[in-house]
């Protein structure tokens, strides 16, 4: 029986509300783990996570069955709501709508883990990829390119 084959690697990016630094040291472990767990039910593979009080890095080998933006819903709702019901009771919590998407090459694979693993020491030292931080996209940053006319 033949399965489909899918190499595409993703390393994804999202903040919490308003940029708050919602993700604490004493919450940040079990936030992750059900980060992670929701990806694995959605059998992505999880390569890489870390991130700061104000947003995530993730880096994930995605399975043939889901899109981005199912894997980012799932993930960021059950994780919201796990940090809201569990880890902070009666405190605010929760994440920014948006987030960012970037396609990894195999090649550039090891070098992005270390990036998403590494935020703290990257941020202690200011040795950021400023693209790989912003989370919203300003207006007209979005390079287009015109689709091909086939036939």
């Amino acid at each position: 029986m033949r399965r489909s084959k899918l190499r595409v690697y993703l390393h994804l990016v999202w903040g919490t509300h308003d940029r708050l630094p919602l993700v604490r040291p004493e919450i940040e472990r079990r936030l992750y783990r059900s980060i992670a767990a929701e990806v694995r039910k959605l059998r992505c593979r999880v390569l890489a996570m870390g991130g700061m009080p104000d947003h995530v890095h993730l880096v994930v080998q995605l399975a043939a069955t889901v899109t981005v933006a199912e894997l980012l819903k799932q993930v960021k709702g059950v994780s919201s709501t796990f940090a809201r019901v569990e880890l902070c009771k009666g405190e605010f919590f929760s994440w920014h709508e948006g987030y960012s998407a970037f396609s990894v090459s195999g090649t550039h694979l090891a070098r992005v883990i270390e990036y998403a693993n590494g935020q703290k020491q990257h941020h202690a030292s200011a040795d950021l990829h400023p693209a790989w931080e912003e989370i919203d996209e300003e207006p007209g940053e979005c390079v287009e390119i015109p689709e091909v006319e086939i036939g």
